[in-house]
């Protein structure tokens, strides 16, 4: 009875906790630095890192940056083209010293085939994005517009090192992008459509061929936010009910889309050469000039001049760190730095705030804040790994998403959403796969659910270490496919009947 009293009080709670995270907090890393909101196109959303669980893939590591969040299905005519001014980068570290030894580097290139009628004697320019006609493959003629990337390998500095073009089978440096999901009288199949623009690549200095895909995906993160920021106005769940807490709330990012950066590497490729040690760290970042001059005259190809030394305006390695364990004043600093200068941020790690405003305001129904300090437990989820699961031989304390490519993939419909707490090893924080329910981790690690299990601390120091939070908004790898890209096709502009977005979760 005392057990089931216990689960019941954590339940009870739970659907309202999400009202103690600052009001970006739970989109992993949607929108989350004052900054950032400025520039849409370079802003990160999510990272993943995992060992591929298509069957036959078994020594690859998948990869995927996520961009350009909350996006409108219908959001015309231009939609949501990446920034040819941008740079767009994911970073591996293979031997545990905070600095980048791999580096996977896009580059994007939109051109404007100024398609034209002739009307009453006149060829004028169309102000779409199609043509009139169909589109199924790659540069289709029916596209009025033809985004390209470029994929270059870093090996070093991301400034200073090697730097080699990564090719298609044929020797091509250049890679076609599709065009969002417009909507079906434009793109009829739209699955095959995505599917003709995953690229076999071949990476300079890796045996192995790669796989690439980049292009618009439904957003794979789901979160209860507007109820959640006004107020916390949600309904806590009465204990009889408490059961369905964790399925209870509106997933509110469940119509939006968002911009996936895709590849599949050989773990062989990621680990250090001549190294027996099979963890990785992983962050991706983006990057714009020092200088902007607006263009007073500008056409579609040069409304401004950039120029200046690249600079770091987001960073994303392990989900909400930005958004529940940075100080607001901090959030800037952050997306511009290096995880080699984390230092400056340890005391948001070892000293954390957020369990204390959870206390403030749910306290009185027994969540009490760790009691912990420093929060040793904390250091190992975000700063240096978990000892014997995804912490490096040799380790400097830094924020990144760590990956053993040792554990064995679990396979789809095995796996835990709550990744290792749940007791599936191969899940967060050991990487990160899309089905892995990175809030309500992060927030029972946060509470001490390591304390636990004694990792970091006893479990004395926890007094609602074994308390089952939840925002409320659930997820689990049925959510996608079990092939690479893994993320669902994008949710489509049109037609929007209540058919087809309530079919959105099932689609290919």
């Amino acid at each position: 009875m005392q057990t089931f009293m216990k689960h019941a009080l954590g339940m009870a709670v739970l659907g309202t906790l999400a009202g103690a995270l600052a009001p970006a907090a739970l989109a992993s890393s949607h929108r989350e630095a004052p900054f950032v909101t400025q520039m849409p196109k370079v802003d990160g959303a999510d990272f993943y890192m995992f060992r591929s669980y298509e069957t036959g893939r078994a020594g690859f590591v998948t990869l995927i940056a996520d961009y350009v969040p909350l996006q409108d299905a219908y959001g015309g005519p231009n939609y949501f083209a990446m920034d040819p001014n941008a740079l767009y980068e994911i970073h591996i570290d293979n031997n545990g010293d905070a600095k980048e030894d791999l580096t996977f580097q896009f580059r994007f290139t939109n051109t404007n085939k100024d398609t034209k009628l002739t009307i009453g004697g006149k060829s004028v320019s169309i102000p779409l994005v199609v043509n009139g006609g169909a589109i199924a493959g790659a540069n289709a003629p029916g596209a009025n517009v033809r985004e390209t990337y470029s994929i270059n390998v870093v090996r070093g500095d991301r400034r200073t090192g090697t730097k080699a073009a990564v090719t298609n089978t044929a020797g091509a440096t250049s890679f076609d992008k599709p065009l969002d999901n417009i909507g079906n009288k434009s793109i009829p199949d739209y699955a095959a459509y995505a599917a003709a623009h995953v690229y076999s690549v071949n990476i300079p200095g890796c045996a192995t061929p790669a796989r690439v895909f980049v292009g618009q995906r439904k957003d794979p993160f789901v979160v209860n936010l507007g109820e959640t920021f006004d107020l916390v106005n949600i309904k806590a769940p009465a204990v009889e009910f408490a059961a369905n807490a964790e399925r209870a709330a509106k997933d509110d990012l469940a119509q939006k889309n968002v911009t996936s950066i895709e590849m599949e590497v050989a773990s062989s490729c990621l680990t250090a050469a001549n190294s027996t040690d099979p963890v990785i760290g992983g962050w991706t970042t983006a990057s714009v000039r020092q200088a902007r001059v607006l263009n007073p005259t500008p056409n579609s190809g040069t409304p401004s001049k950039e120029g200046g030394a690249w600079t770091q305006v987001s960073r994303l390695g392990a989900p909400l760190v930005n958004e529940v364990v940075i100080g607001l004043k901090d959030k800037d600093t952050f997306n511009a730095s290096k995880p080699s200068g984390d230092g400056q941020f340890a005391d948001y790690v070892t000293n954390p705030t957020l369990p204390a405003l959870i206390e403030i305001l749910y306290g009185s129904a027994g969540a009490k804040a760790p009691t912990n300090f420093p929060r040793n437990d904390l250091v190992a989820a975000f700063l240096t790994g978990v000892k014997g699961l995804n912490q490096p031989a040799t380790v400097t304390a830094s924020e990144m998403l760590r990956l053993n490519t040792s554990t064995p993939a679990v396979a789809m419909g095995a796996q835990n959403r709550l990744g290792v707490i749940g007791g599936d090893n191969a899940g967060f924080p050991n990487g990160r796969r899309p089905g892995d329910d990175v809030v309500d981790i992060a927030l029972r690690v946060v509470m001490g659910k390591l304390c636990t299990i004694n990792l970091g601390c006893p479990p004395a120091d926890a007094p609602a270490g074994a308390l089952r939070f939840t925002d409320g908004a659930y997820i689990d790898d049925s959510f996608f496919n079990a092939s690479f890209p893994y993320l669902k096709t994008p949710i489509a502009g049109s037609p929007q009947s209540a058919a087809t977005t309530t079919a959105a979760r099932s689609a290919p």
